[in-house]
């Protein structure tokens, strides 16, 4: 608060006198100078008296007190007196930008100043030996921009003395306020403002927020904001000033907080630290937090012991170390100089926290050393990481089965016959060898062979490409481990001769010997089969040789070198013969029930187990026999189960057994994890590369191609009779419509006596005159191959089986789906030429789809849409749709409505001229969708069109609706 009492230059414009005079109150011992106006007796009254000029320096506001007296108006006696007698007087204000105030300016009247207000007198005397004071005080605003101001006091009648005029501002003072310092502040511009002043932080803090402080009108602070906080090594006392850490004391952060005692293990040495230094040979990593005590790297485990031991694996435990170093982050690794590449670890070789390890893939009947290392977080900073050990050593056991001496026999393009030797106890009884097979370094899971001999062919292979081939052996122990990884590579033979694989006569006499043993093994099995059957056919016994698991492979091979040919079922005067004979029995114990997956024609389809002693678990698909059925129902539903006994290829669903002496009666085949290929198609729509997709056809060409040599038609082939497993590998299944074809006949046919017949996928002929062919079935193939590449579109869309059946006859074929390659669009059309001794074999397809995947880019010139024939009266329910969105409901692309909205598409007209780069401008992005769209379009487009009427309007525009 600031102000003074009178001082020189004050100025009178008329009336007001300067006297000397005691105010006891004020100066009991020093007289005071005061100016009066008393001019009660006269009339229009008019004195002025100014200020000097104030200057303002920052003040907003200023306070003016008044000391003055007041002598009573009616102490007069006469009227007219008492009619212009004042008991109070007017206070103005002028703004200045400096001092320029004389006798004549400002002019003195009350427009040229501004008036503050009237001042009256709350206590008045009557008698000069009884003279009362009184104050008041008035808030004047300042005006922003001047330097200065000049007060005047106005007496228009009153007898009036100031005695005492105090002008002053108020501020609020030097403060400090969370370290940060708030210097003096004048006090707003009205009486009810508060004006925010930003602090400065004290020496060594620093802000953590804007720190603010409100000065209020009546000069105090209050509303604090904000704030500093005290640097690190450094601490707040009082919240005013930040002081030194003293020694063995730190701050690791800037905060408000106190400085923190050195943790354990360590120490500073002089003032102001960040953080306390570690005693000699303790640590602190660099994670740990400056809190964390100083620690020092483990002690090595101890106790190491193996858990398991076999001829290739080891799992060894330990005990942890005796002395941790203070932390509880402990890991360790394994170190073993005599393991290989190829071991593997588990959970891994370094940087685990359990205190056991396997080790897997190792030699047989080999030592190894290995080195077991406690680590924590400061063994590497410490330089001791490679201290912390323990060195245990173990031999492993001798193998089960070991596989040695693979050899290549014989190889061509696609196939390489192999032999090999086995090592194994003398009491020892290898029941089955696994052959797992893989292209060198491909990401794909390998494909796995049984055979129950030293040998086998594997055939489908990739010329000129390298295989890494892996076999194990199953004795009654179990099974042993795979063997190291054997490299071949399928390729022409030279001069149409096996190349020498290794030099030497010894694998020449190895050879004939091993093909010798082979010849003669095949004859004894077929003269023991065709006795077999004698003996069944006179006695219908079921010998059951082999005991209830072994399965009889029925070679495919005669001594005439032609391939065998499958027996129908029906056939058998007894068909459960058939059942007896190309099935085996599994105890129904063998067998757990996991889950429902679909339901067929006799019963439910579910998951389960296949559990048998010695043999791991295998996952199998079973279909139920449902109670109440016929004695038809039954031998109807074994006997597809009697035509999949017969078959054993990659590419054929294969029959593990049947459960007949116990209900339900069931059929057990492997399992396939994707399901039937339609559903899983429309799935993954889009989602597939064209290699992917190819490769499916391969490999239901693969499987039709080995079940035509076998003389057998399927009659029912189409993507929901095609299983997928999880590799994407395609194997043909639901042999209920097949029957044999009698190849003696002139034209190879089978002729039904009826019967349902899926027309969508079923060649003329055969639809015609019920003549069922291998050639048949490959124009089926066709259509699954359109099935592939739309992902489970419905062939023929929704036209009734009467339209399919006139446009086909016509001449009219499917067009190319999207993105369907001109290469596989042409192979359909070829499997669909009308005379069947045109159309091409499966073994010729199988030939053609490898040549596709082995050259890629054959297949990146995609199918143009062409003039095809379309059939006269096309179905109406299709294209009867009354608005663009019923169509999108009815194809399920209710979602784009607003996209066709917007663009301006409203009617039908306008959706049969849309291009896929009008769907790329609707914002219909995603590869499926623009698919399915494109397909309805399509089949719009060829339901509207008339006989012999060709679509050039197909190909249209690249603009938008041209």
């Amino acid at each position: 608060m600031c102000g003074a009492r009178w001082r020189d230059g004050w100025t009178k414009g008329g009336g007001w006198n300067e006297v000397s005079t005691y105010v006891t109150e004020i100066s009991p011992t020093e007289p005071l100078k005061v100016f009066t106006s008393c001019y009660v007796s006269s009339r229009d009254v008019n004195n002025w008296l100014r200020s000097p000029f104030i200057e303002v320096g920052e003040s907003k506001s200023l306070w003016v007190e008044m000391i003055f007296t007041m002598r009573k108006c009616v102490k007069h006696s006469d009227p007219s007196i008492l009619q212009q007698c004042r008991e109070t007087f007017d206070l103005y204000q002028f703004h200045a930008d400096k001092d320029f105030a004389n006798d004549d300016m400002p002019k003195w009247d009350d427009i040229t100043y501004s008036r503050v207000d009237k001042i009256p007198a709350e206590t008045l005397y009557e008698s000069t030996n009884d003279i009362l004071l009184n104050t008041e005080t008035r808030f004047v605003p300042l005006t922003p921009g001047y330097r200065g101001i000049y007060f005047a006091f106005q007496d228009t009648g009153a007898c009036v003395s100031l005695v005492s005029i105090k002008v002053y501002y108020k501020v609020c003072p030097n403060t400090t306020q969370n370290y940060a310092f708030f210097s003096e502040t004048p006090t707003g511009k009205d009486q009810a403002s508060s004006v925010e002043k930003v602090g400065t932080c004290v020496p060594n803090s620093s802000k953590y927020q804007r720190p603010t402080y409100r000065c209020m009108s009546d000069g105090s602070w209050d509303i604090p904001l904000g704030g500093c906080q005290c640097n690190q090594g450094f601490e707040g006392v009082d919240g005013e000033k930040c002081v030194p850490c003293r020694r063995n004391y730190y701050k690791w952060l800037a905060s408000d907080t106190k400085c923190h005692q050195c943790p354990n293990n360590s120490f500073t040495d002089e003032e102001q630290s960040v953080e306390c230094t570690c005693y000699d040979k303790y640590f602190r990593a660099s994670t740990d937090d400056k809190s964390k005590p100083c620690t020092r790297p483990p002690s090595p485990p101890h106790n190491v012991v193996i858990d398991r031991l076999t001829d290739s694996m080891v799992k060894l435990s330990w005990q942890p170390p005796q002395d941790n170093g203070g932390r509880t982050d402990i890991q360790y690794n394994i170190v073993c100089d005599e393991c290989g590449d190829d071991v593997l670890y588990s959970p891994r070789p370094k940087g685990f926290n359990s205190t056991s390890v396997e080790l897997s893939r190792l030699e047989s009947s080999t030592t190894y050393t290995v080195y077991i290392y406690a680590e924590n977080g400061v063994s590497a900073i410490s330089g001791r990481e490679k201290e912390s050990f323990v060195q245990y050593q173990f031999t492993t056991k001798r193998s089960i089965a070991q596989i040695d001496n693979i050899h290549v026999v014989e190889y061509g393009e696609t196939f390489v016959s192999l032999v090999w030797e086995v090592l194994k106890d003398a009491d020892e009884n290898v029941i089955q060898y696994k052959v797992m097979h893989n292209l060198k370094n491909s990401q794909k899971p390998p494909v796995t062979n049984t055979t129950y001999t030293e040998s086998i062919t594997l055939r489908q292979l990739l010329k000129n490409q390298e295989y890494e081939i892996r076999i194990k052996g199953m004795t009654d122990k179990g099974w042993g481990e795979y063997s190291k990884p054997f490299l071949v590579t399928p390729r022409t033979p030279y001069n149409g001769k096996q190349d020498k694989i290794e030099p030497g006569p010894s694998i020449v006499i190895i050879v004939g010997s091993i093909i010798a043993v082979i010849l003669c093994m095949a004859i004894a099995a077929i003269m023991i089969i065709i006795l077999l059957k004698r003996s069944r056919r006179s006695d219908g016994k079921n010998p059951d040789i082999d005991g209830p698991y072994h399965h009889v492979t029925v070679p495919l091979f005669q001594p005439s070198g032609t391939i065998k040919s499958y027996v129908d079922p029906h056939t058998y005067e007894d068909p459960n013969q058939a059942v007896r004979e190309f099935t085996r029995e599994i105890d129904a114990q063998h067998i757990i029930i996991e889950s429902v997956i679909g339901g067929g024609e006799f019963g439910d389809v579910c998951k389960g187990k296949l559990r048998v002693p010695t043999r791991p678990d295998m996952s199998v698909a079973i279909k139920t026999l449902k109670a109440g059925a016929t004695d038809k129902n039954r031998l109807d539903f074994l006997t597809e189960a009697s035509i999949m006994g017969q078959f054993d290829d990659p590419n054929v669903i294969f029959l593990e057994g049947v459960v007949t002496k116990t209900n339900p009666i069931m059929i057990v085949t492997e399992y396939m994890a994707n399901g039937s290929l339609d559903s899983f198609l429309r799935k993954n729509d889009g989602q597939l590369t064209v290699i992917q997709l190819v490769g499916m056809m391969r490999g239901i060409a693969s499987g039709m191609k080995y079940l035509s040599e076998m003389n057998y038609v399927h009659r029912d082939l189409a993507a929901r009779n095609i299983l997928c497993n999880e590799s994407l590998v395609c194997k043909v299944a639901d042999f209920g419509l097949s029957r044999e074809v009698n190849i003696d006949t002139t034209d190879g046919a089978y002729t039904t006596k009826g019967g349902k017949i899926p027309v969508r996928w079923t060649a003329p002929e055969a639809i015609a005159f019920r003549k069922f062919t291998s050639a048949s079935d490959v124009w089926s193939f066709g259509v699954v191959m359109w099935e592939v590449i739309s992902y489970g579109e419905r062939p023929y869309w929704n036209w009734s089986n009467q339209d399919v059946i006139k446009a086909v006859e016509k001449g009219y074929r499917l067009p190319p789906p999207m993105e369907c390659p001109e290469a596989i669009h042409q192979l359909m059309l070829d499997t669909w030429q009308k005379e069947r001794n045109n159309r091409p074999k499966f073994a010729q397809i199988v030939k053609s789809l490898d040549k596709l995947i082995r050259a890629p880019e054959l297949l990146r010139k995609m199918a143009k849409p062409r003039p095809h024939v379309f059939i006269e009266n096309s179905p109406s329910d299709i294209t009867n749709f009354v608005s663009v969105e019923d169509w999108l409901n009815a194809i399920k692309m209710e979602r784009y409505r607003d996209n066709f909205v917007s663009a301006g598409v409203t009617n039908m007209d306008q959706v049969m001229r849309i291009t896929v780069k009008d769907l790329d401008t609707l914002g219909i992005t995603l590869l499926g969708h623009q698919k399915k769209i494109m397909n309805s379009v399509q089949t719009l487009r060829a339901q509207l069109v008339g006989p012999q009427v060709h679509l050039p309007h197909m190909q249209m525009s690249e603009g938008f609706l041209v």
